[in-house]
């Protein structure tokens, strides 16, 4: 089955980090955002990719080509962005024939799911999450035999609080490939943009079935505090909490877990617990717990928690020598 991963936009709510990069290629928990995608995708026996690139899309595909040559991959320029139709229309000839429909996945999007049993299950399947502000997002409505009668984008007054997780296995390629086109040269938007909902809701209408498929964790990685909860739960995984092989740092204490990348320098430091450290990065005298440090950066003299630092960044805190007698109190906050 080939795999659609839209990867187009701009990321303004991960800014500053966004500047200099393509929002999925923002670290998390040792790796990007689209290497732990692509990584699940593999693991789940899918190599044919086409990406759908914008923003900053020649660093997506260098990324791509550089760390997975063994794929067989292909990319779609969106520009303008319109919206996730929009990219699916523009790369709809480059699934619409395949014979075993299409997966598409968002690239922004970490999903916990049995990826190989959502593949072979019989037709349309949509991934589902149960959240608590159904407004926010693109909403399933079922039906009493279970199948979607409606999905519906960020609804005024919600009829279901199951959101779209942005994965979707699509059987009949071409039908959604149709659909697709009928939206885009009716000019049907939603909240001002081509919605792949609308192209799923005239599926419906035409009499295709979906169903939905629950999802065990979802994390949309597109702003700070989903970003830093996704490198929590993935650090938390067998992987990372098995692993004791940290290289001696001096006078370091490490608290798994914690992933730290290549030719680091760490001294006199606190690390952990929930931190992902870039390579090649300088930790002195630091106190550093639930947070991302990206590459070639530099932190001395901190106490820094829920922190994401990019690349080749400088962070310097202050130093004390204090001499405190009795009935004192200093409040540095």
């Amino acid at each position: 089955m080939k795999v659609i991963i839209p990867v187009a936009g701009i990321g303004s709510r991960l800014r500053p980090h966004t500047h200099t990069q393509p929002k999925t290629l923002v670290p998390v928990a040792g790796n990007t955002i689209l290497g732990h995608i692509i990584d699940r995708l593999v693991e789940a026996g899918i190599h044919d990719f086409v990406f759908i690139i914008g923003y900053l899309g020649e660093k997506v595909e260098n990324y791509v080509r550089r760390q997975y040559p063994e794929l067989q991959t292909s990319f779609v320029v969106q520009e303008p962005r319109e919206g996730i139709a929009h990219a699916l229309w523009l790369a709809r000839e480059q699934f619409r024939h395949e014979p075993d429909g299409v997966l598409i996945l968002l690239g922004d999007t970490i999903v916990d799911v049995d990826l190989r049993k959502l593949i072979a299950t019989p037709g349309n399947v949509l991934a589902v999450k149960e959240v608590k502000t159904p407004a926010l997002f693109g909403i399933v409505e079922t039906g009493p035999r279970g199948l979607v009668t409606k999905v519906v984008e960020k609804p005024r007054i919600p009829k279901s609080n199951f959101a779209l997780v942005g994965l979707y296995k699509i059987a009949n390629a071409d039908w959604l490939a149709s659909a697709l086109e009928r939206i885009v040269e009716q000019g049907q938007r939603t909240h001002g943009e081509f919605q792949l909902t609308d192209a799923l809701m005239l599926m419906i209408e035409d009499g295709a079935e979906m169903v939905s498929a629950p999802v065990d964790n979802w994390f949309d990685c597109g702003r700070k505090s989903s970003l830093l909860e996704a490198n929590a739960r993935l650090l938390n995984r067998p992987e990372f909490l098995r692993r004791r092989d940290y290289p001696e740092f001096p006078d370091t204490i490490i608290i798994p877990p914690v992933s730290i990348g290549q030719d680091c320098q760490i001294a006199g430091s606190i690390i952990g617990p929930n931190v992902a450290i870039g390579d090649r990065t300088i930790v002195q005298n630091v106190i550093l717990s639930e947070s991302i440090i990206g590459s070639y950066s530099e932190l001395r003299s901190a106490v820094m928690q829920d922190c994401i630092v990019g690349s080749d960044a400088l962070f310097k805190g202050t130093k004390h020598s204090l001499n405190i007698g009795d009935n004192t109190e200093i409040d540095y906050s």
